[in-house]
């Protein structure tokens, strides 16, 4: 008589989500660090469908090899010696000077420190840039574009002008239109493989004026541009994850 393990057969979990497109790799990045494997992936006009799975965990089972009654008599012995063990077992008691104690003690009051990128002690009129705003530096390094922190952030700093480095992560025409484009706009240097920060994006601007290019300017700019991106927060839209910029200055670097 003896006790034997199995296990189920290997299934899988699958999970279906749609991506910015140009923000793909950090899409796929932050699920496989989760385990999800990419089986496919079908671009669209504004966003690309990807589609992950990975292994359900495996169900161990636990069997007695002398037959299921052996099993039901092990869990009937446990339940009897755990009611008799509940019923012999006094109430635990709470001596009168600790209760006396406790009812005297006030309870400590939280003590809350300032943020550092606090909003009220900066001037309404002043440029944030990561060096002077530590919230605008916390959300230029997330690598989740989608982080609830974003949002925050955009609700306490609406309106505010912000100056960073960043870089283009996609340009695709608005629309039917021929010379208006929406640009994504990235944290950092361009890489294809990684990438921080909101999905910042400048709608439906005409490269050649309303970006406002500040010195040397080359004569085609595209994705893998590195820019120092100032801009107007416009808006952050919660269902898309894209926070909108208005270019106040920009310069390629």
């Amino acid at each position: 008589m003896g006790l034997a393990l199995t296990t189920t057969d290997v299934k899988f979990e699958t999970r279906t989500v749609h991506a910015i497109r140009g923000l793909e790799s950090r899409t796929i990045a932050k699920l496989e660090s989760e385990g999800w494997e990419l089986v496919s992936q079908q671009p669209g006009r504004l966003r690309t469908e990807l589609s992950f799975r990975r292994p359900k965990p495996k169900t161990r089972w636990l069997l007695w090899t002398a037959g299921g009654g052996g099993l039901a008599a092990v869990i009937a012995v446990v339940i009897v010696l755990g009611i008799i063990g509940e019923r012999n077992t006094p109430p635990a008691k709470t001596p009168a000077s600790e209760q006396s104690l406790a009812s005297q003690t006030p309870s400590p009051s939280p003590s809350v420190e300032p943020s550092k990128g606090d909003s009220s002690q900066q001037p309404e009129n002043q440029i944030l840039t990561p060096e002077n705003n530590a919230e605008l530096a916390a959300v230029l390094a997330l690598t989740d574009y989608c982080d609830p922190s974003i949002a925050a952030f955009a609700g306490a700093y609406n309106g505010r002008t912000i100056s960073f480095p960043g870089n283009i992560q996609d340009l695709t025409p608005h629309g039917s239109a021929t010379t208006r484009y929406d640009i994504l706009i990235g944290a950092g240097d361009y890489s294809q493989t990684t990438g921080t920060g909101p999905a910042f994006q400048f709608r439906d601007e005409n490269t050649t004026n309303d970006l406002h290019f500040i010195g040397s300017v080359p004569d085609t700019i595209g994705i893998g541009t590195n820019l120092e991106v100032t801009a107007q927060l416009k808006a952050y839209e919660t269902n898309s994850c894209l926070f909108l910029l208005e270019p106040v200055s920009t310069t390629v670097r």
